[in-house]
């Protein structure tokens, strides 16, 4: 029996029966944190109970989704059963949960307990752990069951901020803050990389290879800088480009170059144009003419090395 048939029993074994149940987790409290592990573990709890046909609400952080219901706004009174989910029973955050729903049965699932007889373990009337219950051997976390959706595109993030060389014609900062959070907004998986390389910084690239690697393995390239460009076009990677300087440098040169379309002017930046050229580099079309231009640069390099023999 995994751990979510467990808590339906558990639930079902009420005399008045499961009522409704209040969903609740680290993702729930303003002072927390949120995990991808968290929110798939919650979608295996909230699954489990959609299939035994047990009502139910998620509480939400108001920083991680605002507007969405709040532990604020969950009144104890309408929950029979509060469910925590995933993480460690552990700190302030718990011993409110308790205080606060005190009127409810409380269950724990999936949770790691590092102390069995502390009160943010003893508050639930039944814990199923996933690890640390000395009268249990672990389980399988909840996240590795949970239903998700078709995987975004992973897009990497190539800007800059420097070149100050350009002086008065900088419009770097207003394009990154536009760039950022309109990325940001967009359903995909983001990758801030930089083309910078450190040997003495794991963070960044040790060599040229090195990034080629990453860019090669992304559906897609947003950037400002000029290598951005280019090195997304030698991996057959389509590439938004943005030249961050007024009246255009060397991004936009370098577009013309290769002739590649999807470049915009520093004035050119909106919602409207970002979205198109987003939606032109992520079709068919888009990494058609992103392999082509490997290819041709494939054959571009194979001539040079030819001529230098």
């Amino acid at each position: 029996m995994d751990a979510m048939d467990e808590i339906v029993r558990t639930l079902r074994t009420h005399p008045n029966g499961p009522g409704r149940v209040l969903l609740t987790g680290w993702f729930s409290f303003l002072d927390g944190e949120v995990t991808a592990g968290d929110l798939l573990a919650r979608s295996a709890a909230a699954a489990a109970l959609d299939a035994a046909g047990i009502a139910h609400h998620s509480a939400w952080s108001a920083g991680f989704a605002p507007g969405a219901r709040s532990l604020d706004a969950a009144d104890p009174a309408d929950y029979r059963h509060l469910l925590f989910v995933c993480g460690p029973l552990h700190g302030e955050q718990i011993l409110r949960l308790h205080r606060r729903y005190a009127s409810c049965v409380r269950l724990a699932v999936d949770v790691s307990v590092l102390d069995p007889r502390a009160p943010e373990t003893t508050g639930f009337h039944r814990v199923v752990a996933r690890d640390g219950d000395p009268a249990s051997p672990p389980r399988a976390d909840l996240a590795s069951l949970a239903p998700v959706g078709p995987a975004p595109p992973l897009v990497a993030v190539v800007l800059t901020g420097g070149q100050g060389e350009y002086g008065g014609r900088r419009r770097h900062e207003e394009v990154t803050k536009t760039l950022t959070a309109w990325v940001g907004a967009q359903d995909c998986a983001r990758l801030p990389v930089d083309t910078r390389l450190a040997v003495d910084d794991w963070r960044l690239c040790a060599t040229a290879e090195q990034f080629l690697s990453v860019v090669s393995r992304c559906d897609a390239v947003l950037t400002t800088r000029l290598h951005g460009l280019v090195l997304a076009l030698r991996a057959g990677v389509p590439v938004l480009a943005v030249d961050p300087v007024g009246g255009g440098a060397k991004v936009t040169a370098q577009a013309r170059a290769l002739r590649w379309p999807a470049v915009l002017g520093a004035r050119e930046v909106s919602a409207d144009t970002l979205e198109r050229w987003w939606g032109w580099c992520l079709s068919g079309r888009g990494r058609t003419a992103a392999a082509r231009r490997a290819r041709l640069m494939d054959r571009t390099r194979a001539r040079a090395t030819g001529r230098g023999r």
